[in-house]
């Protein structure tokens, strides 16, 4: 039997655990569906590694299922981003320089996962070392936007976003630094989530910039993502950053009423020059809310527009620290030179791409004697402000907040050739991360038949807030939401 590719991901593990779907059709359907979607090289090159070769992987999870201990993923096929560490394919980050790289251990995300039951079926494109806003700076070739191929499915996450626009799969993992899920969730219209910092292991996340990664969760719909967070999520003795908060049932989050919630709705985030027609997407999902019964409150978060460049001096400088690692001695790309200096030179000359050696050799600079107190310290005393803005209007009263999640639809390939231009593209989507809260972002419309997506920011650890909200206003959208 074969799964219907419109099924939910709680759909179709309950079909599995009926037994009118295997676990081995599950998989093969998504393979199925990659093919005939050309997620390869040859096509839209959201996908750059596929398992073909799942036999025991579905036996053992199928084994499960008829033996009634299946999991709440069990025999959901999903894809994973090729910066999360897996043990049955590469783990690229999208770069010549860990090329056919496999590690040694999973990613505690992905040991849940599969814990659950779920199956990996691929490994997904994406800016190289995470750096870029539209999967065009990987090392194997830009990813297209499956709605629209000659637009790109943003960044970095841009091709597990893809993979779950294109139908291959519900449920799929990427990383966010700045933005990278809830941007490609937007440009895509999918749902991307990113949760509270600590809230889920960065164990086997290889380190782009470790106080602003997170690893989040992108689904078809509310509930597959919430199911999807829901399992990775917890304290994990591997990450010395992961909070022992506990962690909430999100699938139960779903409520038809929104009566004594206050969401704000941030001035910063609605400027004159925001394209009317999102801002017109916006106003209608603000009035859903209301007419669902919240409160909509219009709030300050006064250092917003500090968020880009503090980002960008904090983020190149962590990565020129996390990635000297890759030198040619340990693992990955080893270009020989005249001795070990020139070998460390040819490398990662050779190794890195453009927009990643931009990166650090920007974070080298800034971390440099005579640099590092006018930068890096004073942008981490600005970042402590950008927090307490969004601490102080949580404290105020407001539950949730409501904005843009982009200033723009996917732009075409090739269209951003200055790189500040392409960093403007996560404006109303880092200053999330550099404060550490979760984030959503849903479908909330199309402008030009391009997907528009709206972002719910909630207090630190308050994902089922989150969540409720989200259901409820994708309940009351519709069809709209995709219109």
């Amino acid at each position: 039997m074969t799964d219907a590719p419109d099924r939910s991901a709680a759909a179709l593990r309950d079909a599995i655990g009926r037994g009118e779907v295997t676990v081995r059709a599950a998989a093969r359907d998504a393979l199925g569906r990659a093919a005939s979607a050309r997620a390869g090289a040859d096509g839209l090159n959201i996908l750059l590694y596929q398992d073909t070769d799942l036999g025991d992987r579905c036996r053992s999870v199928q084994d499960a299922v008829d033996a009634k201990r299946a999991g709440p993923l069990a025999g959901v096929p999903v894809v994973i981003k090729d910066n999360i560490a897996t043990t049955t394919l590469p783990t690229s980050c999208g770069s010549r320089i860990l090329e056919g790289y496999v590690s040694p251990y999973r990613a505690t995300a992905v040991a849940r996962l599969e814990q659950a039951g779920a199956v990996v079926v691929a490994k997904s494109n994406m800016d190289e070392f995470a750096m870029g806003s539209s999967t065009e700076h990987s090392a194997f070739g830009p990813a297209r936007n499956p709605i629209a191929p000659d637009r790109v499915p943003g960044g970095s996450s841009g091709g597990s976003a893809a993979a779950v626009a294109a139908g291959i799969v519900r449920i799929a993992l990427g990383s966010e630094t700045g933005g990278s899920v809830r941007q490609p969730a937007a440009f895509c219209g999918v749902v991307g989530v990113k949760p509270t910092y600590g809230r889920v292991s960065r164990y086997g996340l290889v380190a782009f910039a470790s106080s602003l990664d997170h690893i989040g969760v992108f689904g078809r719909v509310v509930d597959d993502a919430a199911l999807g967070l829901q399992t990775i999520s917890g304290l994990d003795p591997l990450d010395s950053t992961s909070a022992a908060e506990p962690v909430s049932e999100l699938t139960t989050a779903v409520r038809g009423s929104m009566t004594g919630v206050v969401v704000g709705r941030p001035r910063e985030y609605f400027p004159d020059d925001l394209d009317p027609r999102i801002r017109d997407r916006c106003d209608r999902a603000l009035d859903a809310l209301r007419s669902l019964g919240a409160e909509i409150r219009d709030v300050s978060l006064p250092h917003t527009s500090l968020a880009i460049p503090v980002y960008y001096i904090i983020a190149p400088a962590e990565a020129s620290s996390n990635l000297a690692r890759f030198d040619g001695v340990r693992y990955g790309l080893r270009i020989e030179g005249d001795g070990l200096r020139g070998m460390y030179e040819a490398t990662r000359s050779g190794g890195f791409g453009p927009e990643v050696t931009r990166r650090i050799l920007l974070g080298t600079y800034v971390l440099s004697a005579g640099y590092y107190d006018a930068y890096y310290r004073k942008a981490q005393q600005v970042r402590a402000l950008i927090a307490r803005d969004f601490a102080r209007v949580f404290d105020s009263g407001v539950h949730l907040l409501f904005t843009p999640t982009t200033p723009t639809p996917a732009f075409e390939l090739g269209a951003k050739s200055d790189p500040y231009d392409m960093y403007l593209s996560d404006i109303f989507t880092c200053t999330a991360n550099l404060a550490g809260v979760p984030a959503l972002s849903l479908p909330i419309g199309r402008v030009d038949g391009l997907p528009i997506g709206g972002q719910i920011i909630a207090a630190h650890f308050d994902e089922r807030q989150m969540f409720a909200a989200a259901y409820a206003l994708e309940r009351s959208l519709g069809a709209e939401a995709h219109q």
